[in-house]
């Protein structure tokens, strides 16, 4: 008795042991890395205020709000809302014009700063390698308000740029912003034109990674150009590849609210109202911010899903993954 006594207690021991060592390890990692931590404390502020405390306010989608009554007095109504949505007539045709503006994007947009990033890597004169990143990253910095005042007056049908290159080549004009048709495509190019340049960074700086090494072993091998570039470059960049396409990939449904706004008018809507539109509608014009609410938390929903699927892909067949 007194055996299996004096066993246990020194397995108390031991565990209080291993835990006391723990912490101080724990300590020790903190103190270390304590300015590590206070540059991350402003991002962690940001993401703890405007990211994770509203999420209690999606409790609203599932209660009859009233902005007089409050969170806590509104009428519970269960399912009533995300019904509402999954039973109007203009559900398909949101879903539809959401995810095919989400992937053109996607198939259009994403390659580009890739492009871009591996056409820079292969100039060697400085300046002009200099000059050129500067320029095609400048246009990130502009405001949506901005960049779609430029495209509407390049695509005016009196006097924009267009229009001049029409007539000059004699062709007849077109009012390219009130066609349903070309819509997708003004808005994926302002897109690329805007963010290509500034994305492009990140591969620059995944290129500077790979070995020169690697390169100089291709060529005594006889790989040119093109073979140095699909068998160094591209595979040296991939876990950047990677991870980027599974962010943006999250993204699909979560096209960019303003610009689209800004862009978009009622000779467009065929193609042009996506479910941010829709929800600034019925939630801010309207001010049934119950159901707006619902909708969001829907393709909140619906982007998670499509990260954890892309996540489990990447990590099942590339070995690379977000988490």
């Amino acid at each position: 008795m007194s055996l299996s006594r004096n066993g246990h207690e020194r397995r108390v021991c031991e565990i209080r042991h291993i835990r006391v060592r723990s912490e101080k390890n724990l300590l020790r990692k903190l103190n270390q890395t304590k300015y590590l931590w206070l540059l991350f404390l402003p991002c962690l502020l940001y993401y703890a205020v405007f990211k994770y405390a509203p999420m209690f306010g999606i409790i609203i989608s599932f209660k009859d709000y009233n902005l007089f009554k409050g969170i806590q007095e509104s009428a519970w109504v269960g399912w009533k809302y995300y019904r509402m949505f999954f039973e109007n007539p203009d559900f398909m045709k949101l879903m539809r014009n959401t995810l095919l503006l989400g992937v053109y994007n996607l198939v259009f947009g994403f390659p580009a700063p890739i492009a871009l990033a591996v056409l820079l890597n292969e100039v060697k004169h400085s300046f002009f390698k200099r000059f050129v990143q500067t320029v095609s990253y400048l246009p990130h910095f502009i405001s949506n308000v901005v960049v779609a005042s430029m495209v509407v007056m390049f695509l005016s049908p009196t006097g924009g740029i267009l229009h001049e290159l029409l007539k000059w080549f004699g062709a007849s004009n077109a009012n390219v912003m009130m066609e349903p048709e070309w819509f997708r495509t003004v808005y994926v190019a302002s897109e690329i034109w805007q963010h290509a340049g500034w994305e492009t960074i990140i591969y620059l700086a995944a290129l500077t990674t790979i070995d020169p090494v690697l390169y100089e072993a291709a060529g005594m091998d006889g790989a040119g150009r093109f073979r140095k570039l699909w068998h160094v470059t591209l595979p040296g960049i991939r876990p950047a590849i990677i991870i980027l396409l599974i962010l943006n990939i999250g993204k699909v449904v979560e096209i960019g609210f303003e610009k689209v706004f800004l862009l978009y008018n009622p000779a467009t809507y065929e193609t042009a109202d996506i479910i941010g539109t829709y929800v600034y509608r019925v939630g801010l014009v309207q001010g049934n911010y119950s159901y707006a609410t619902a909708i969001d938390l829907f393709m909140g929903m619906i982007s998670l899903v499509f990260v954890v699927a892309a996540n489990t892909i990447s990590r099942r067949v590339g070995n690379t993954s977000i988490w």
